[in-house]
């Protein structure tokens, strides 16, 4: 685990490459939120977050994130991993918001579930913009459906989409091509629909300046604040 001192000059770095990527492309920075992502790390990570300000981060597992609840207030979580099915009673009303919404069956047992214990949930739609045969996610084709699956359910709320770029090294145009499609996609939904789908979770620790040259809202980085892990 690193040092709360190396963690701070991590952030100071991140933080720059975020404002030079804003800066390439015209955009305020403020538009882009910095998202942490302490899976696998101990609770310390995320205190390490919330001394720096920071009050926001991600996980994966919906146990691990529930472990660090009992051991830490303040902090809004979003859950950024593949949700199980049979983990969606323990992840409604615990998360801020779930952004790994990936198929219709998971749309019916969380809308099911937040109904059951009357808490509205939060969510993006993971979109496999990439067409990664490693990754999850509705297709680009399939989107639309599920959005309107999520528009007609009681106790959900429709945020926007997020994806997973496709880890192509030495080839940052396949990122850039991935997060393209998903803004397309979201700037059509919500015209068509007429809704707001303010955010587009997109890119990570390598490919954080396409994303956000593509209107990424959100980036989720773990790895260039808290290292490698073992």
């Amino acid at each position: 685990m690193i040092t709360p001192e190396e963690f701070l000059l991590n952030l100071a770095d991140l933080q720059e490459k975020i404002l030079f990527a804003c800066k390439n492309c015209k955009r305020n920075p403020e538009e882009v939120c910095l998202l942490p992502v302490t899976k696998n790390w101990p609770v310390d990570a995320v205190r390490y977050c919330q001394d720096a300000g920071i009050i926001r981060v991600g996980e994966n597992r919906v146990q691990e994130a529930l472990s660090k609840q009992e051991q830490i207030n303040g902090i809004s979580w979003e859950l950024i991993g593949h949700l199980q099915s049979n983990k969606v009673n323990q992840a409604v009303g615990r998360f801020a918001r779930i952004q790994t919404i990936d198929s219709l069956k998971l749309i019916r047992k969380v809308q099911a579930a937040s109904k059951q214990m009357d808490q509205k949930v939060s969510m993006l739609l993971q979109v496999n913009a990439g067409n990664d045969p490693a990754k999850y996610g509705f297709s680009i084709e399939d989107t639309e459906a599920a959005m309107e699956e999520v528009l007609q359910s009681s106790h959900l709320h429709l945020d926007g989409l997020m994806t997973i770029a496709p880890y192509v090294p030495d080839d940052l145009s396949v990122a850039h091509d991935c997060f393209k499609k998903l803004a397309d996609l979201r700037d059509s939904l919500a015209q068509r629909y007429e809704v707001r789908l303010p955010e587009l979770s997109m890119g990570m620790s390598d490919d954080l300046s396409e994303a956000i040259a593509c209107g990424s809202t959100m980036i989720r980085v773990g790895s260039a604040l808290f290292g490698k892990r073992n």
